[in-house]
């Protein structure tokens, strides 16, 4: 037993400064989060003149709210903004910049942990670079998932982007009801290492990788937006944009 004792220090002492690399308050997973924006409005009573997936956010796994004295300035991102405005709207005020300075102080504040991210403008480009690269509309469509008034399943379109982009994906609906045989598609999660490479959604987002405090947070503004995770047996439904006469 004694010729053991100094391997399992040996074992001890490995384990422990594999750890040491990545902090504890150091995210450890970027989440890019698109929201569908007639599935949104149709709980909102907004009115988005939108036929393609957009920007919800880019959130790290831990850490809501990190610093806030640091406040969002638009000044920063003025090279952004058309495309800010075009891939990242408001859905519920569309001139207003409210949205973004929201996204800054609740994740970008947290994001910029990292030195890729450490800017107001590395943060939002980082966000903007990633879902233009993710591209999640036309790979939807190039799969022929496409909003309509039938339905799918949601293996139909968990597969589709599990075979494309070689990762699990977390997929969000709407339960209309309790007892309702259907649900809606409104929310899909992409996520990234810290290298900006793709990673399974599901890995390890538990309350070991989060303070109890933001834990509690985030369910409930997970609870607040109506959307939770897609029943694996229910009809997706994939609303199309509703048309608007004047």
């Amino acid at each position: 037993m004694r010729l053991c004792t100094p391997l399992l220090l040996c074992l001890a002492v490995a384990l422990s400064s594999a750890f040491v690399i990545s902090p504890p308050h150091m995210w450890t997973k970027l989440i890019l989060t698109h929201h569908w924006p007639t599935t949104f409005c149709s709980m909102e009573h907004c009115h988005p003149n939108i036929s393609y997936w957009t920007l919800h956010g880019l959130w790290p796994d831990k850490g809501i709210d990190c610093n806030s004295s640091w406040h969002f300035n638009s000044s920063q991102i003025e090279d952004l903004l058309p495309d800010m405005k075009k891939s990242w709207p408001d859905l519920l005020n569309p001139l207003s910049a409210g949205f973004w300075k929201y996204e800054w102080h609740k994740h970008g504040t947290c994001a910029a942990k990292a030195d890729s991210l450490n800017s107001q403008h590395k943060y939002f480009g980082k966000a903007l670079e990633l879902y233009h690269k993710v591209d999640l509309d036309s790979i939807l469509k190039k799969f022929d998932i496409i909003p309509s008034e039938k339905y799918y399943t949601f293996s139909q379109i968990e597969g589709v982007i599990e075979n494309f982009y070689g990762i699990k994906p977390k997929i969000q609906c709407v339960h209309p009801s309790m007892n309702a045989d259907f649900q809606i598609l409104g929310q899909i999660e992409i996520c990234f290492n810290p290298d900006f490479t793709l990673l399974d959604c599901e890995t390890r987002f538990t309350m070991e990788t989060m303070s109890k405090r933001d834990w509690d947070k985030l369910m409930a503004v997970d609870k607040a937006s109506g959307f939770s995770v897609c029943d694996h047996d229910l009809p997706v439904y994939y609303p199309p944009p509703k048309t608007h006469t004047n």
